[in-house]
Formats: structure tokens, C-alpha cells, sequence
């Protein structure tokens, strides 16, 4: 069932929102050669609780850290640990927070230090589907169009986007209905209507599109090793504009 949300739960939404901003600022300016994925854990974990939220990611399904912290071939759900950064790397950052029992989630790529053109073309590609299903994330509209006007981007550009994990809903719990896959499937295929807030995540491979989980039962990685961009903004549908409401960190 697609909850809806009324004007001040989506208020409350967008503080969470405003702290994940916050955080994912303060992540991205801390990526640099030589820093661990753990450090990153630890700075978010830090950061969100001095702004009185919880991590939302913490203890999620046994989730063990509050950051997913993702490199160059792995898609989503990264575990921090021990492993250094290096320039060149592709860097996904994805993070939920909870606050007072509403919660918001984002993601954004970045790369350390110079990256390839292949990996820079890859990030750029990525952030225009974002950009693209959001404009297509408007009252009256279907989930389908945001799906096409990520998919059909990604196709132009030789991409291919991941089908296995999509977007969702989110708000009063850290995934909810509906579903959001970055391609056209046959699944449910609802109208978007004022109170439906959104989490939009294109992941975006320069390879296949398929994907497998590894031993840690965690970290996706794509099967063929190429590279992968994760990119996410949480979004409330209101009747005459769409709003991003985690606007405050480093995505446009």
C-alpha cells in the first residue's frame, strides 16, 4: 500500500532530509587518496547523531555499519572497513537517517582525486538520469515515465542500468511502496499523486547491467567487474512541483 503524506509529515521529512544533506557534504569533501571507508562510516555516524537523528542504515537488516561505503565495480551496500581509498577510485556514499521516526535517504558518486574519462563520462551519465527522472517525477504522471527517462538515458550513452535493486518509497520507513526501477518492467505501474515521497536511485554500469551479491551477503558488485555509479535524492510529489528534498548536499 502506497502511504501518502500529509503536509506536516513531509515537513518532518525534509529535516531528516536537511541532515543527510549535511552529512553527505561533509563525506564528500573528506574522499581523498589515503582515507578509510571506515573513517567515512565513522564521520557519518558522528555527524548524524550530533544533529539528534539516528542512522537509518545502522542494524538495518543486520546492516553493520551506517554508511554504505561503494568502489568502482560495487554497485550498492558497501561495508566500511580497513580498505584505503585511491585516486582514480569511484566512490558511491549512501546514507538514510531517522529523526524523531521519519527518514530520508540519498546517495551521490564522487571520484578521488583525477579520474579516467571513461569513469568521469560514467558519473556525468549517471547524474543526468537522476536529473531526468526527477523532471519526470511529477503529479499525474506514472512510475514508468521516471523509469523510461532513466533507462532510456543511460541506453543512449552504451550504459545499462541495474534491474535487481530499484527505488521505493520512504518516509515513515526506510523502504516502502512503491517500487521505482530504473527501466520499463511490467511490475505495478502507479499514477504519482500529491503526498507520495520518493527515493529515485539510478545505478548506472558501463558494463552488463547483471549483478551479484558477495560472500559478505552485503556488497553488490556488477558480475562482470565493470565500473557502477549510485545516485539518489529523496523527492515529495506536491500538486503543482515536485520538491528535493535532500537538495542540501553535493547533487544538483
Amino acid at each position: 500500500m502506497i502511504r501518502l503524506k500529509n503536509a506536516e509529515e513531509i515537513a518532518r521529512i525534509r529535516e531528516a532530509s536537511a541532515i543527510l544533506g549535511e552529512t553527505l557534504a561533509g563525506l564528500s569533501n573528506l574522499v581523498q587518496e589515503g582515507i578509510t571507508t571506515a573513517e567515512l562510516d565513522d564521520y557519518a555516524r558522528e555527524h548524524i547523531r550530533r544533529r539528534g537523528g539516528e542512522p537509518a542504515f545502522l542494524g538495518y537488516n543486520g546492516f553493520p555499519a551506517s554508511l554504505c561505503v561503494s568502489i568502482n565495480e560495487q554497485v550498492i551496500h558497501g561495508i566500511p572497513g580497513k580498505r584505503k581509498l585511491r585516486d582514480g577510485d569511484l566512490v558511491g556514499l549512501d546514507i538514510g537517517v531517522s529523526l524523531r521516526g521519519y527518514v530520508s535517504d540519498t546517495a551521490v558518486t564522487v571520484p578521488v582525486g583525477r579520474v579516467s574519462a571513461p569513469r568521469a563520462r560514467l558519473l556525468e551519465v549517471g547524474r543526468e538520469c537522476l536529473r531526468r527522472g526527477i523532471a519526470a517525477a511529477v503529479a499525474g504522471n506514472r512510475i514508468s515515465q521516471v523509469s523510461a527517462a532513466i533507462y532510456e538515458h543511460a541506453r543512449a550513452n552504451s550504459f545499462e542500468v541495474v534491474r535487481q535493486f530499484c527505488g521505493h518509497g520512504v518516509g515513515f520507513a526506510l523502504h516502502e511502496e512503491p517500487q521505482v526501477p530504473n527501466y520499463v518492467s511490467n511490475g505495478p505501474n502507479p499514477r504519482l499523486k500529491p503526498g507520495m515521497v520518493l527515493a529515485l536511485e539510478p545505478m548506472i554500469n558501463a558494463g552488463t547491467w547483471e549483478v551479484e551479491i558477495l560472500e559478505d551477503e552485503w556488497t553488490v558488485v556488477t558480475t562482470d567487474r565493470s565500473d557502477s555509479v549510485h545516485f539518489e535524492h529523496t523527492l515529495a510529489i506536491h500538486r503543482d512541483r515536485t520538491e528535493i528534498l535532500t537538495s542540501s548536499g553535493p547533487l544538483p
